[in-house]
Parts: structure tokens; sequence; C-alpha cells
């Protein structure tokens, strides 16, 4: 009877989630290699070929793709076999940016809840000086944030990647002429919202604000309604908005940093927090 390495079929499973060997290691925490060894071997003892690889893609092949379901089901069933020795369920509570958060964030939570089914997730969206003010309190485990070049005060969290913030509107969107900028904003404060009036300002740009949102979804809905010209990321932006910056000559808005801030240091749940932070990564 074949017996499976558990540790290759979480490895297959994450590099088919992530379709990246790169960022199934930095989950794992362990190396590019050690990755393709593990599915080499896994591949050798099943005798199918699970992924088809080219030098820029990763995909499952058909007999991958039919393995999936019960990898994860083997994955499910050891989960549920250790918490039946374990006291309570494990929980996460973490913080996400709204400007952070894409529209991939369901099937980044089917993603989670597939490769770790007996976490109990408390995730909290919102803006990211109240989520570090929380993280600060002890109220949330990890947050992560977007943090503008300004921004220096704070030197302890965890660059993940920068991102650049741009000025969407729908494709034919036109200012009046002669009339000031009209901006969807998020309401103060907001470091985004700080950076890209500063801008308009150093830039001599008349500016007045057609609407203020109470969050990144509504913002983002007033861009798309043709209300006005918004400063956000483009992975949180309806889809259609495009960069209308040159077009209107706006000023360059600077890139944002994501930085994660985390107290997290049981193995599996850091391994949930890294298969989080390479799924917004490859949004």
């Amino acid at each position: 009877m074949k017996v499976l390495d558990l540790d290759a079929v979480r490895a297959f499973v994450l590099v088919a989630d992530l379709s990246s060997f790169t960022r199934a290691a930095d989950a794992l925490d362990t190396t590019q290699s050690a990755v393709s060894l593990k599915l080499k071997r896994l591949e050798a003892h099943l005798g199918k070929q699970l992924l088809d690889r080219t030098p820029r893609l990763v995909r499952l092949s058909g007999e991958g793709q039919a393995f999936l379901k019960a990898a994860r089901d083997l994955l499910n069933a050891h989960e549920r076999a250790l918490g039946s020795l374990s006291v309570g369920n494990r929980r996460l509570a973490l913080g996400l940016s709204e400007h952070v958060a894409g529209p991939n964030l369901p099937d980044l939570l089917a993603r989670l809840k597939a490769y770790d089914p007996a976490l109990v997730l408390e995730l909290h969206l919102g803006m990211s000086a109240a989520l570090l003010e929380q993280f600060d309190e002890r109220r949330l485990d990890a947050v992560i944030i977007r943090n503008e070049p300004e921004e220096t005060s704070r030197h302890d969290g965890e660059a993940l990647f920068t991102e650049p913030i741009a000025w969407l509107a729908t494709p034919d969107w036109l200012p009046r002429v002669n009339e000031p900028l009209p901006l969807a904003l998020l309401a103060p404060p907001c470091a985004v919202r700080a950076a890209a009036l500063r801008a308009l300002n150093e830039a001599g740009i008349a500016w007045n604000e057609a609407f203020i949102g109470g969050g990144v979804a509504a913002v983002g809905a007033a861009a798309a309604a043709g209300i006005a010209v918004s400063p956000l990321a483009r992975r949180v932006a309806p889809r259609g908005l495009v960069d209308v910056g040159a077009r209107l000559g706006l000023p360059a808005l600077p890139a944002s940093r994501v930085t994660l801030h985390s107290r997290v240091r049981d193995a599996r749940s850091l391994e949930t927090l890294k298969l989080v932070v390479n799924g917004l990564e490859s949004a």
C-alpha cells in the first residue's frame, strides 16, 4: 500500500493554489528547490505527472486536477484528526487594509479554508491607521496595511511589496472646463487621501471633494459612476476604471509600501499568514 508524504501533498496544494513554486516555498518557509524535489518525489510515488511546468508558468495537468480534491480531503482529514486532540479552535485575528484587499478576497478566503480548515479566521477590514492601533492594543494578532513614503515613524513592520497609486476614472471621463478637479476620496484620516491632495496642491491644481466615502468600495463605485476621479490602487478598484493621470496632466502619485505587523508565533498560523501574503502579492 502506498503511503503519501503529507508534507509533499501540502506542497502540491500550495503550488496549485499559488501557481508558483517560489510562493509555495515562502509559505512553507523553505526553498524553491525543496518544494520542487517534494513534488517530483510525489509524482514518482504516484506514477503520475501532476504539474505541467514551463519557464514562466506552473499549471496542473489533467491528472493533477483530478488529484487536487483528494489531496485537500487528505489534508483536511489530517487537520480534523489533530483537532480532535486539541482544546478549542485555533483562531487568527487579522486586520487587512481596505487599500490592500481586492476583489479576489472571496477566492483567497476559500483557499484559506480549504488549506487550513481548523482555523477560525477573524478578519477585520479597515483603514491602516485604525488597524495598526488595534494591533498595538493587542486586539489583532496581525495586520497587513499600506504605508505612504512619508510615514517613517514606524520601522517594526515587515515590508511585503510596493504598489503604485493611480488616478482612476472611467475611460472617457473628463472634468468640466475651468472648474476644480472633482475627486472621490475616503474620509480623513487616510494616508492615500493625504498623499493625493498634497500632490495636487504642490502641482497647483485646484480640486474639490465631489464624493466622500466611508470605505474603498464606496469611493470606487463613485469613480465607476463617473462622478469623479479617485486615487486608488488598481487591485481595489472596480473593473473598467483606467489610469487617466497622464491624459489629464495630473501629478504622479508615490508608490505605497504594503507591510505586515505580526505577533503570530505558532507554526501553523504562520503558514496560513504566509498564504494570505502570497495570495495578495499574486493578485
